[in-house]
């Protein structure tokens, strides 16, 4: 499973992208090297020599955050989850205060479905860094799978000013509009999208859902009660937001 990391231009360069679930990304700080070959290692995708390398400087260096925070990468680029978190909650432990670690960690909370720590590590993240997209969406996205609607669209309004113009973040907006029970604020965001983006599907196919299940003045055509009530929108590709200008929600 894909992780994200940025290294200083010195040891590697940015590394960015999109990912078929969640993905990790780290921001470079003032010290944004620990090592310089395990961290190249990290940087060249060779996630085993990176884990031998950050496991041997631990054992010189037991109290390094730092490596510790990047050993966890590693241990996430290669599937190893629980020696991930280990790893990013002893690097909190050690005194690690990184928007971005928090970020990971709450990433993989999501994955697993730890819905609770993964808002509490969004929450942290959002607090280190607030200027950043990632942090508040993904705490959004926490909130509504919590079915915390209120907060979740606070987080998402968040995300959209800082990122006004992306698709995927509108489209997540208009989706926890629903769930509120905001149908005209979802039937006008999804609109917009239709009429600005012709070609994001996601938006054609949620207006098209929307319109089918609700009245002309925008109430449920069914019970609301009912469970089977609400149809499934979709968010469009499955991913998550990097430090880019995109952004996505595993709405699964």
């Amino acid at each position: 499973m894909l992780r994200l990391i940025a290294k200083t231009v010195a040891v590697v360069a940015l590394l960015t992208g999109l990912t078929a679930t969640a993905a990790r990304t780290a921001s470079p700080t003032d010290q944004e090297v620990c090592n310089v070959p395990a961290d190249l290692a990290l940087g060249l995708d060779d996630y085993g020599k990176a884990v031998e390398l950050h496991l041997q400087l631990l054992r010189s260096h037991p109290n390094d955050a730092l490596a510790h925070y990047h050993l966890g990468f590693a241990y996430g680029m290669m599937g190893l989850d629980t020696r991930e978190v280990d790893e990013y909650l002893t690097a909190v432990r050690l005194g690690l205060r990184q928007w971005d670690l928090y970020l990971n960690l709450g990433l993989v909370y999501l994955e697993r479905h730890e819905l609770a720590n993964a808002a509490l590590s969004f929450e942290i993240a959002a607090r280190l860094g607030p200027e950043r997209i990632e942090t508040h969406f993904n705490l959004a996205i926490a909130y509504e799978k919590e079915g915390r609607f209120d907060d979740a669209l606070r987080e998402i309004s968040v995300a959209r000013h800082l990122a006004p113009t992306d698709l995927d973040i509108a489209n997540a907006n208009a989706i926890i509009c629903v769930e509120t029970g905001d149908l005209a604020g979802a039937h006008d965001l999804w609109t917009h999208l239709v009429e600005t983006a012709p070609n994001y599907a996601p938006a054609r196919t949620n207006l098209m859902i929307l319109r089918g299940w609700a009245t002309p003045d925008g109430q449920p055509e069914r019970d609301t009660e009912a469970a089977d009530a609400e149809p499934e929108f979709t968010a469009g590709n499955v991913r998550t937001i990097t430090a880019g200008s995109n952004a996505t929600v595993n709405h699964q």
